[in-house]
């Protein structure tokens, strides 16, 4: 006689993972298509793609009975009541190059409790190219047909002269000085949250922020880049946190890091040079 064994919940992350493909797909189907676009009351471009995606995850998630905020919801002016832990989504991080065809978009998905990103799984449907981090560890993996394979640890690497995830030519007129301030060696361009990625997995040091973003825009970055090893802090030092609702979730500047000591050395320049 066979004994029929249950196989084990998934994890939060797993459930995020599995979410994350799923809007994937939704993703590369109009992808492959003529994509119409309209603007937001804010200037920004969306696509029928972000609001498909967003409903595909807030689907995978509703089993585990915690609240979700998401772009598009909040954009609609649906806002949860969100309490300690809730889920941080935005189904279609880099809509602008979605509408470019470079690429360079990716599916957010992030967990916070207590006002920390704890868990967060970034994927780049163009590619495949998926990241994660938890409380055990960050890895990266390539999705093909819809599993995960390849799957390996990351780690941050630091080094004198870092590499910085910016534009010294397209950025902030400040980035300049920061640079050099550093002794940055080397730019590195990308688009969306792939930009914390590049640092989890040690092909780039910092990533400064001086433009604004919102809370969907960092958190699952900022959990892949902190369980990797690095920081993410705000100009006065302290980590960058979530849940503010009474800035309607707007983020403050920022600095990314591959280390605290960076991130910190980051953020004092650019106070400096923001006056």
């Amino acid at each position: 006689m066979s004994v029929v064994t249950e196989a084990p919940p998934l994890t939060l992350t797993e459930v995020a993972v599995e979410a994350a493909i799923a809007a994937a797909k939704v993703i590369c189907a109009v992808y492959e298509r003529p994509i119409q676009v309209v603007t937001k009351d804010d200037g920004s471009p969306v696509t029928e793609a972000d609001a498909a995606a967003e409903a595909v995850i807030i689907e995978h998630l509703r089993p585990t009975g915690l609240p979700v905020l998401g772009e598009e919801s909040v954009a609609a002016g649906i806002v949860p009541v969100l309490g300690e832990r809730y889920f941080v989504v935005d189904p279609l991080d880099g809509t602008k190059e979605f509408i470019k065809r470079n690429g360079e978009f990716t599916v957010n998905i992030a967990l916070v409790d207590g006002g920390r990103a704890v868990m967060g799984v970034v994927l780049a449907p163009a590619t495949g190219d998926i990241f994660a981090g938890d409380a055990d560890g960050a890895w990266t993996g390539r999705v093909v047909d819809g599993e995960v394979t390849g799957r390996r640890d990351i780690r941050v690497t630091t080094q004198a002269r870092p590499r910085i995830v910016a534009s010294r030519s397209h950025g902030h007129v400040a980035l300049k000085q920061l640079c050099e301030t550093l002794d940055v060696e080397s730019d590195v361009s990308v688009g969306s949250s792939l930009k914390f990625c590049l640092l989890a997995r040690g092909e780039a040091q910092l990533y400064p922020r001086f433009t604004p973003t919102c809370e969907w825009d960092t958190a699952a970055g900022q959990a892949v880049l902190e369980a990797a090893g690095g920081a993410v802090v705000t100009l006065d030092g302290a980590p960058l946190r979530y849940g503010k609702g009474d800035l309607k979730f707007l983020n403050p500047y920022f600095v990314a890091a591959a280390s605290a000591e960076l991130a910190e050395a980051g953020a004092a320049e650019m106070r400096r040079l923001l006056g």
